[in-house]
């Protein structure tokens, strides 16, 4: 093979824009031989728009055409897991967008799909291009922060304002999207926030307020509190209505903290580990001394693009994936038991009891009377009782 053909399932937003980068050759080794949309418009829209590309009304269509190679899924978050699924089973490569799903049962059902398959499985979580935070990734494996001890992310400038969430009848409901900043602006974070550090928490403690300022029944506004094995602990402070918001992560080791702001990363070095000076310092008030660092400029990210070239040359040269598919649900873990434990006001302990979050999500959709003044489209039905 020395093309991998691309199909595209979904084309809204995020699909249109992956398949435009493609079609104008920028994914090198990659073509753009088909699309597919449920809606209509949508479909006349693109035919419009990519000549010589295949526009079906269906993935089950698309699949059968023999067009494809590999697909991007790229339709409303809780049918990721049931395309990508239907992808494997034709013998297709995968690369699905954030979030992996909306529960992590049907996201490990379609890890499940991906392991028997022996495709290509991967996931858009393009902020793992960004140099600021691979470099971070690589502080902390190589031991130049010492053992991580303490994590504080503030991530509250996802403003949205009432417009963004009318302008979908799907937008913020429990049936339509699954949540709310956590499953829609935050996937990135709660996947970087494990994967910079290597660690998951054992057991987390958080506070979500539902439609805080806004006409909406989901979260928009998160405090959440997480422990390690290790003795580390964490804050997660995120929101959608802070204006103007902040985006500030700290991360504290034994040999110092790290700061990222305002796309610039700054590193206080420790000279000496803070465990060793403690066993050492004899002096009353002593603290270590300590090094303020900057961090030369990582260059650009990549981003997006950079997502599809590696998972590209994953397919054609066995390139190792920057963000293996499965690795989806650990980040949507977090999220999940962020839910979890303020719906049942108390301690969430990891690994998450996935049947639990499920069966409460479901009285969610179930018992949710929360209609919009006027919906800008008409929401897609959502089936929870089907397992994929």
């Amino acid at each position: 093979m020395s093309k991998v053909r691309y199909g595209i399932i979904g084309i809204g937003n995020m699909g249109s824009s992956h398949a435009g980068a493609i079609y104008r050759g920028e994914i090198a080794g990659a073509v753009l031989t088909a699309v597919c949309d449920e809606i209509e418009a949508k479909r006349e829209w693109a035919q419009g728009q990519w000549e010589g590309v295949a526009v079906f009304g269906s993935t089950d269509e698309m699949l059968a055409s023999g067009l494809v190679d590999a697909v991007i899924v790229a339709n409303p978050h809780y049918g990721h897991p049931a395309e990508a699924i239907k992808a494997f089973a034709a013998g297709v490569h995968v690369l699905v967008e954030k979030p992996a799903g909306v529960y992590a049962k049907q996201v490990r059902e379609m890890n499940d799909a991906a392991a028997q398959s022996g495709k290509v499985f991967g996931i858009m979580y393009n902020q793992r291009m960004n140099p600021l935070y691979r470099k971070l990734r690589e502080l902390v494996q190589s031991g130049e922060l010492g053992e991580i001890r303490r994590t504080n992310w503030i991530i509250t400038n996802w403003y949205r304002s009432q417009a963004y969430y009318d302008s979908g009848s799907w937008r913020a409901t429990w049936a339509g999207e699954g949540g709310g900043v956590l499953i829609n602006q935050c996937p990135h974070q709660l996947d970087l926030w494990q994967w910079t550090i290597g660690m998951m928490p054992t057991r987390i403690r958080a506070f979500c307020q539902f439609g805080k300022h806004r006409n909406i029944e989901v979260e928009n506004d998160v405090t959440a509190y997480a422990e390690y094995g290790n003795g580390a602990t964490a804050v997660f402070i995120t929101s959608t209505s802070d204006a103007p918001g902040t985006n500030r992560l700290e991360v504290t080791g034994d040999r110092g903290k790290i700061v990222i702001e305002d796309g610039k990363m700054t590193f206080w070095r420790l000279r000496q580990s803070e465990t060793e000076f403690n066993a050492s310092n004899q002096i009353l008030f002593g603290t270590p001394e300590v090094w303020k660092v900057e961090i030369p400029d990582q260059g650009p990210s990549p981003e997006h693009a950079g997502i599809m070239r590696n998972f590209t040359d994953a397919i054609l040269n066995g390139t190792e994936l920057v963000a293996p598919g499965e690795e989806g649900l650990l980040g949507l873990t977090i999220s999940n038991a962020i839910h979890l434990s303020t719906w049942t006001d108390g301690w969430v302990e990891l690994p998450l009891d996935e049947q639990l979050h499920y069966e409460e999500l479901t009285k969610r959709i179930e018992s949710s009377t929360f209609r919009k003044s006027e919906p800008a489209e008409a929401a897609l039905p959502v089936d929870l009782s089907r397992t994929f």
